[in-house]
């Protein structure tokens, strides 16, 4: 018995001599834990100072972009409201159908189907200068109605006023704005819009489809850019392809360059 026991504490000693060399390696390995901590916060900080700096130099880029060369306004519009008219013509007028009318005047028939817009006739969207617009309403149905009108005319078009050209050389601008933003934001698009398809808009006339289609794509990838960076929801409409620019590449949009 007394054997057994030198024999019991000398394994004792061993264990305790082991288990001290293991708190030793555990202390040694909670410092290295907090050393590495200490970085990984230290590399966590620079990093979201680098990000601020990157945001910041996109942001700079992005509104000298669209102050100089691609520049994005409203252009009020003339139009006065029925509504208005209406009551000064008939003192008797119910609000009901004074309502109605600004109802109706919020309304457009686009595509097949009514489509409610609340900027309906009051303004427009200008890129590069106020004389190439595109209709608020996202209705382009100028640019196709004019394609098939020419089909059937014969002679050389000296409108140069058509709202055809402007439409066209709105949409081509806004591709080209676009690809631009998603180079400085470095965002890929989910709809791919090569140099072909930016002078698409500006080159041969497009059947209603292939025009359809292609504005379909660009106000996708707009939507696209606009959800990376934070706009607002309630800012967005899926027709409204300069407005929805507009506010993408607005000062007052927060997370631009993010």
């Amino acid at each position: 018995d007394t054997e057994g026991l030198l024999r019991i504490k000398e394994e004792n000693q061993k264990h305790y001599r082991r288990a001290q060399r293991h708190q030793e390696k555990k202390e040694k390995i909670q410092r290295h834990n907090r050393k590495l901590g200490d970085l990984v916060e230290k590399k966590t900080y620079d990093l979201k100072t680098q990000y601020e700096h990157l945001a910041n130099l996109r942001r700079s880029h992005i509104l000298e972009l669209t102050s100089v060369i691609f520049p994005i306004e409203e252009v009020k519009t003339s139009m006065r409201d029925p509504a208005d008219v209406s009551s000064e013509s008939d003192n008797a007028m119910t609000s009901s159908t004074v309502s109605k009318l600004a109802e109706a005047r919020r309304t457009t028939y686009l595509s097949g189907r009514w489509v409610c817009d609340d900027h309906n006739g009051d303004t427009s969207i200008s890129i590069t200068g106020p004389w190439i617009i595109l209709p608020n309403n996202g209705d382009y149905s100028a640019y196709y109605n004019w394609v098939e009108e020419k089909k059937t005319t014969q002679g050389p078009d000296m409108e140069h006023n058509n709202p055809a050209y402007t439409i066209s050389a709105a949409l081509c601008y806004a591709t080209q704005l676009v690809n631009t933003l998603s180079l400085i934001l470095d965002v890929n698009l989910p709809k791919k819009l090569c140099n072909r398809q930016v002078n698409e808009f500006c080159g041969e006339n497009l059947s209603r489809h292939r025009f359809t289609r292609a504005v379909k794509k660009l106000n996708a990838n707009i939507l696209h850019l606009c959800f990376s960076q934070h706009v607002n929801l309630d800012l967005l409409h899926p027709l409204h392809t300069l407005r929805n620019l507009m506010y993408l590449v607005s000062p007052d949009t927060e997370n631009l360059g993010r």
